[in-house]
């Protein structure tokens, strides 16, 4: 996690005059291209940050600056930690847990409570080995600007051989995706990190491109106004509430059970709409029911020819 590494750089800088670029490096398990552009971070968010070169060169803070030992509110530091806590769920990180240990040091009796209010487990049910090892190399391979290699299985049980340059992983409800730049298909793509075989660490650097996060770039084909179909269902009232945390209360009208709402049409809306078994039924558009009548009907004939 970037908060922490300059949380901890900061800190580190505060309690000594001056650190060599690549002992941060190694220290955070990162390149020293990622150490400057931390120092540029620093800087612009005002703190003194200054890169010196040579032998006797290093990066320190400005004589004389120094860092009111109150750097965080109690709920600050309660918020950050609970943020640490819930990262930790899903990937291993050495570092974040040291901050998490400092700053859970430092933290008094009630910031503690607080800490303890409230948990945020990312991993999935079970004991998901594979999962927690994939996000933690991709983590690592982000960091250290490296490409990963992996074979990639679509919906449709299709297979690639795919190069990417990983730029950012996306937990979206809950699964988790990788952002990155595919060298086969020379765009950004969303992988989906449960369909990623074979994932290795590929000794090839990229140099990072610049993506705007804030608009989540990886909503934009999903949902295309050409991509989504108008879905009209009705449901059993006893699962009235399963439907408005599913749909949205403003998506749910309760008084005529149904639910109407667009979601983009894919092999994905098919075992959706299947999952909620004899509970809903899908009112409009009809081919789409017919689909899924016909998928279930499948399902049947799978287990009967079992049987024979």
């Amino acid at each position: 996690m970037k908060l922490d590494r300059l949380l901890t750089m900061t800190m580190i800088l505060v309690n000594r005059k001056k650190v060599k670029a690549h002992e941060l490096a190694e220290l955070f398990g990162v390149s020293v291209r990622t150490i400057y552009r931390d120092v540029e971070t620093l800087s612009l968010a005002g703190v003194p940050v200054v890169s010196q070169q040579g032998v006797n060169g290093g990066i320190s803070l400005i004589d004389g600056y120094r860092v009111d030992k109150q750097v965080l509110t109690k709920e600050e530091l309660a918020s950050l930690s609970i943020a640490i806590k819930s990262a930790l769920t899903s990937y291993e990180d050495a570092h974040a847990e040291a901050v998490l240990e400092k700053l859970t040091g430092v933290a008094d009796d009630k910031v503690k409570q607080s800490i303890n209010q409230l948990f945020i487990d990312l991993s999935p049910w079970g004991h998901n080995v594979i999962l927690k090892e994939q996000i933690t190399l991709l983590k690592k391979a982000i960091a250290n600007e490296f490409c990963v290699s992996f074979t990639y299985s679509t919906a449709s049980g299709q297979t690639t051989e795919r190069l990417i340059e990983p730029h950012t992983l996306v937990q979206k409800g809950k699964v988790w995706f990788v952002y990155g730049y595919c060298l086969l298909r020379e765009s950004f793509r969303l992988f989906k990190v449960s369909r990623m075989k074979n994932l290795n660490k590929e000794m090839i650097s990229f140099e990072r491109k610049e993506i705007n996060l804030s608009s989540l770039p990886w909503n934009e084909d999903w949902f295309q106004p050409q991509n989504l179909v108008d879905l009209t269902l009705s449901f059993d009232p006893k699962v009235a509430t399963l439907m408005e945390e599913t749909f949205g209360t403003e998506n749910v009208n309760i008084d005529n059970l149904s639910v109407q709402i667009s979601l983009p049409e894919d092999e994905w809306l098919y075992g959706f709409l299947l999952s909620f078994g004899n509970r809903i039924k899908i009112l409009n558009p009809t081919y789409i029911g017919e689909i899924v009548q016909q998928r279930a009907l499948e399902i049947v004939k799978l287990y009967k020819d079992n049987e024979n």
